[in-house]
């Protein structure tokens, strides 16, 4: 018995001894950044640069620390932040090399991100500058079709720089078209589609989009109104909620991205768009019984909106046993909208008494001090419209804001939803 709790009294000793720490995992290296993994490869056999070592060659640890570090694909085009590469060094560095180790470099740094890129080759790449506010040149006023001018192309071909306009309709042909490179992206499961050359993407607006995917509709096959198209930015979600819509849209470049964006969603459109097809009356181009499952669901028009309040009210006179009843009605131009909500009002009010209330999704950059003031001031601007209409508006409602995105310090990109009702 002695014996049995001397090995008791062993076995708890032994247990009660400390075990030494477990040593810590080590932590895995993080992974290099692609593109400081090229231009490192890049530098250390490209002819200007005699040092092999980083730490005794400031001008090359400047290089690596100035290349961008961040980058959007859209497939197959890589797109870098605003001032890549076009520092004083890498102006200096990329001038000496020449231009076949400039382009030595921009492959090597499209060959580094296809790696990552799970699906397609990445085989041009760009800077993206931002959309100047005024047209090319600084002659043309403002940059109302927000063409991409400032768009710095380092690699690939992204097709012809000038563009081909049919004499006889006044409108860019197709050929321009098809000889253009375009890239493609997805949100929100909805394909868009553009051409970089001629066309912004604006991917902050996803929120925006998958927002009125949220909406709910009170009847299929009814209609939305998107009076700055683009390529479809908020069109295609009125189209994904059931909805048929009438687009305005002035560049060319956008409507054509809009058709084929459309095509690869599975969604028949329409594009008017010619002096003699826009001179038509509006029942003849929107079609009648083509509401049904497989139908036109998008009728683009390639004109101002100024025309669209005419053309709906046109729509209706013709259409009148079968109504075209507005559920939404965007707006979506920055830094204001503000020149299309009179014509946005009135196609509201135009479903008549006794109809479904109305949506206006009115765009705005503001000041986040303002907003509460500015979404007054936009419904006591619209209830003064309002009251022109004869009793045909019952209500206008700022019923929600919402902040999108931060456009500049202290300004938001805001969206007035306005409750038209009837």
């Amino acid at each position: 018995m002695a014996q049995q709790d001397d090995e008791r009294a062993t076995t708890q000793r032994q247990d009660a001894t400390p075990r030494p720490p477990k040593k810590p995992r080590a932590k895995k290296p993080k992974a290099e950044n692609p593109i400081t993994a090229a231009v490192t490869e890049w530098l250390a056999t490209t002819s200007h640069s005699s040092s092999s070592s980083l730490d005794d060659d400031p001008t090359r640890q400047l290089l690596l620390d100035s290349a961008p570090k961040r980058w959007v694909v859209y497939e197959p085009m890589v797109l870098l932040p605003s001032g890549s590469f076009a520092s004083d060094a890498w102006r200096a560095a990329l001038a000496g090399s020449g231009a076949a180790d400039a382009s030595r470099l921009w492959a090597a740094v499209l060959a580094a991100l296809s790696a990552r890129s799970p699906t397609t080759p990445l085989t041009h790449l760009a800077v993206n500058e931002g959309i100047p506010p005024l047209s090319a040149g600084g002659r043309g006023g403002e940059n109302v079709l927000r063409s991409p001018s400032g768009l710095r192309i380092l690699h690939g071909d992204f097709g012809p720089a000038a563009v081909v306009v049919d004499d006889d309709e006044g409108v860019v042909s197709d050929d321009n078209f098809d000889r253009a490179f375009w890239v493609s992206t997805r949100q929100n499961d909805i394909c868009q589609t553009w051409a970089p050359r001629w066309t912004m993407f604006s991917r902050g607006n996803v929120k925006e989009k998958a927002r009125l995917l949220g909406l709910v509709t009170t009847t299929r096959n009814g209609w939305a109104a998107d009076l700055y198209a683009g390529i479809g930015y908020f069109t295609f979600s009125y189209v994904r909620l059931g909805l048929r819509v009438l687009a305005w849209e002035l560049n060319p470049w956008s409507v054509e991205g809009l058709r084929r964006g459309a095509a690869r969603n599975g969604w028949r459109v329409r594009v008017v768009r010619g002096a003699a097809d826009l001179a038509r009356h509006t029942a003849e181009l929107v079609g009648e019984g083509e509401g049904d499952e497989g139908g036109v669901r998008i009728v683009v028009f390639q004109e101002s909106n100024e025309q669209a309040a005419r053309r709906v009210a046109e729509l209706r006179e013709a259409e009148a046993e079968a109504a075209v009843e507005l559920h939404h009605i965007n707006c979506g131009f920055l830094p204001s909208s503000a020149p299309s909500w009179r014509a946005a009002l009135d196609m509201a009010a135009g479903n008549g008494r006794g109809g479904g209330d109305c949506w206006l999704h009115l765009h705005e950059n503001v000041g986040v001090a303002q907003i509460g003031a500015r979404a007054a001031e936009v419904q006591e601007l619209l209830a003064g419209w309002a009251a022109d209409r004869d009793g045909e508006i019952a209500t206008v409602e700022v019923e929600h804001t919402e902040m999108v995105k931060t456009f500049a310090p202290d300004v938001w990109h805001c969206v007035f939803d306005v409750r038209v009702g009837r």
